[in-house]
Order: structure tokens, then C-alpha cells, then sequence
């Protein structure tokens, strides 16, 4: 083409030349955006529920997580049904993810969970679970068999429950009463070993003064449903001097404790449980409360850091073992105990800065655990004490 007398290419040209160049530009922009979308990992939570007591802070520490290392996060709330247990595999797959966090109901739904992942070549993690070789054999085979299944973050259910119950017994409780959440359940099941051998323990040392622990009734994870069950196990034994709620998320505790108070009965029948509540300091000074386990919401956390910094190829998964972290409960059984874990672990304050996150995905497996293992209220002061 030959320039016109000024020295420009004619305009027909020009302008040609210059659409063809924006449509190329915004071809490869597209193609970059596009790529980029691809690379971002998008992590599922299946949880029970992501709006109650406890899973709300798991919610808002997967979130800020999720912030931090730019993860997308899809969540899935499943009612500890069995049935929807596993179908919230399938809909986390479907969704294309790249790894999932489950907390399950019973181990023998993760025989399922495990088989939808492996075939998805889909990462999963357990927290708030593990699964027990001695009473899920063909389940635990087929988590250690699948280069999928990544492995648990998990509490020491037996330690907690005995220390639980040991506090009860020596506040003076002498009949305790047992409300679970639902029959099977690995974690509570895990716990009721741990009240066990705590009442065992206390009855050996003393024993002209026994503590008795009652058969588990099932509140389920709701408030209604937590509220009737107290009532009934009352109702049978008028003379319960204690009750272990064990657990639920919180409104099965909640539903406890509303109904020891309508029968009139605050202060009478003490009361401990895990999962802490957010008002616990007040729910001790009034005596509805004796003593609580808690502070794990970060369990999911570390469950999180796992699957992602598997995801990226940091930690190798094998076909005959899987990963397992434990995770510290921490207990208050007074308003001072818990006014410094509210100072550190509550409203706006989170155990870990996001730079803190950012550099944990940097870390080594034994590094994770080690930082899952040492957080405790007087770590946390530590990093972040003003």
C-alpha cells in the first residue's frame, strides 16, 4: 500500500489495520482471563451446617482462608443425613472442584465419599473426623488404598470426654446424665469412650464415693429436637445432678440448656459440653454452664491448608496411608477462663493474620501439624498479644 502525499497510509487501511490489532487484543485477553479462571482452586466444604453456633466460626475462618490464598469455595450444609452426606460429594464434584473438606456423620458414609473422589481424581479431607481402622476396617482399607483421600484433622475425642467428666466429678456431680446427638456418630462415639473411662478413673481413686454416667439419649443437631430430649431425660431421672451435652454444633446445647431452665432447674443440674457457645462467659456466671471444650473451629482450617497445599503438590498422597493431624481442644470452666479466649478467638479476631496463612501455605506437612498442634489461647497471644 503506498502512503498517501502527507506520508500516511490511506485511511481504509489504517483503520482495518487497527480493528483486526483490538480484535486480536481481545482475543488473547479472553484466552488469558479464561486460563487464569481455570488455574484458581476452588475448594468444597460438605458441612453440617454453616450457619449454626460452631459452623459459623468454621465459616468465618475457611472464608478468610479462602481470601487470602485466592480459593473459590463452594458449601454444602448436609444435616448429618447420612444420604445427604454423600450426595454432597457428588454435587462438590459436579461443581468442579478440585478438593473437598467433609465433615461426615459416620464413617461408613465416607466409603462412598472416598469412591466419588477417587474416580474424580477429587482431593477429600475429613475435620472434626477420622476414620477408626477397629470399627470401620473396610473404610479405613479404602482411604489408605486412594491417592485421593488426603486424611483428617481431628480432635482426641477419649482425652476430651475424660476430661470433661472428670471436672464434672470434681464440682461434686455424682449422677450424669448423657445427651448425644446422633446414635453412630464417630466423634461421639469418640467422646462417650472418653466420658467412660474418666467416671472409671474417678470411681477407682475413690471409692466410697461413686459417679454414675447414664445411657446416651439422641438430641440430634437441633434446638427443638435438643430441648425435648433434656426434658425427657429428666423426666425419668429427677435426681440427675449433671448433664453432658455432647455436642452437636450448638443448638442441641442451646435446646438443654432452655429446658433446664423451664423446669426451674439452673444451677441444680450442672452442665458441660463442647462446641463453645458465644455468650459462654455469661452462660458460667449464671450457672447454666459448668465447664465447656471448644475452640477447634480451626480444625477445618488445617483440614483446608491440606487439601490445598495438596492440590498444589506440596504434600504426596499414597495408595497404603493417609495424612493425620491433631488438633488441641481448649477448656474453660470459669468467666475468667474464657474472658482471654474471647479476647483472641471471637468477633472480629481470628487465630491467624491473613500474611500468617499466606505463609502456611509455604509449609512443610510436619510444619502444619506442628502450628495445628502448639495453638492453644497463650499461642495466639504470642503472635498477636497488643
Amino acid at each position: 500500500m503506498k502512503p498517501t502525499r502527507d506520508g500516511h497510509l490511506k485511511g481504509d487501511f489504517s483503520m482495518k489495520k487497527l480493528l483486526a490489532l483490538v480484535l486480536a487484543l481481545t482475543m488473547m485477553l479472553g484466552l488469558f482471563a479464561t486460563a487464569q479462571a481455570a488455574d484458581k482452586i476452588k475448594i468444597g466444604i460438605s458441612i453440617w451446617s454453616s450457619t449454626d453456633t460452631l459452623g459459623s466460626e468454621v465459616y468465618r475462618m475457611i472464608e478468610a482462608a479462602a481470601q487470602a490464598l485466592d480459593v473459590e469455595t463452594q458449601w454444602v450444609d448436609q444435616a448429618h443425613i447420612s444420604e445427604q452426606v454423600t450426595a454432597s460429594a457428588e454435587t462438590l464434584v459436579m461443581a468442579d472442584c478440585d478438593g473437598i473438606i467433609i465433615c461426615n456423620s459416620a464413617s461408613a458414609e465416607m466409603g462412598s465419599v472416598i469412591k466419588t473422589c477417587t474416580e474424580n481424581e477429587v482431593y477429600v479431607a475429613q475435620f472434626f473426623r477420622i476414620i477408626a481402622e477397629k470399627d470401620n476396617p473396610e473404610e479405613y482399607a479404602a482411604a489408605c488404598a486412594s491417592p485421593y483421600f488426603v486424611g483428617a484433622v481431628h480432635e482426641s475425642e477419649p482425652d476430651n470426654g475424660k476430661q470433661l467428666v472428670t471436672i464434672l466429678c470434681e464440682k461434686g456431680a455424682r449422677k450424669i446424665a448423657l445427651e448425644g446427638w446422633e446414635p453412630g456418630d464417630a466423634t461421639f462415639l469418640g467422646r462417650w469412650e472418653g466420658y467412660k473411662a474418666g467416671i472409671e478413673a474417678w470411681n477407682a481413686a475413690n471409692p466410697n464415693d461413686q459417679a454414675v454416667l447414664l445411657e446416651p439419649q439422641y438430641g440430634r443437631t437441633t434446638t427443638d429436637t435438643g430441648r425435648a430430649t433434656a426434658e425427657a431425660i429428666i423426666n425419668a431421672n429427677p435426681d440427675i445432678d449433671a448433664l453432658i451435652v455432647a455436642g452437636g454444633g450448638g443448638d442441641t446445647l442451646l435446646g438443654a440448656i432452655a429446658a433446664i431452665e423451664g423446669l426451674g432447674l439452673t444451677g441444680k443440674i450442672q452442665v458441660v459440653s463442647t462446641d463453645f457457645l458465644p455468650d459462654l462467659d455469661e452462660k458460667l456466671a449464671s450457672g447454666a454452664m459448668s465447664a465447656e471444650s471448644g475452640g477447634h473451629y480451626a480444625d477445618p482450617f488445617f483440614a483446608f491448608m491440606l487439601v490445598y497445599n495438596t492440590i498444589r503438590g506440596n504434600y504426596p498422597t499414597s495408595t497404603d496411608s493417609f495424612h493425620e493431624i491433631i488438633f488441641p481442644y481448649m477448656f474453660v470452666a470459669s468467666p475468667e477462663d474464657y474472658a482471654a479466649y474471647g479476647q483472641y478467638f471471637t468477633g472480629t479476631e481470628l487465630p491467624y493474620y491473613e500474611d500468617e496463612i499466606i505463609a502456611m501455605a509455604d509449609y512443610t506437612l510436619d510444619e502444619l501439624a506442628a502450628a495445628c498442634a502448639q495453638l492453644s489461647v497463650q499461642d495466639v497471644v504470642a503472635r498477636h498479644g497488643k
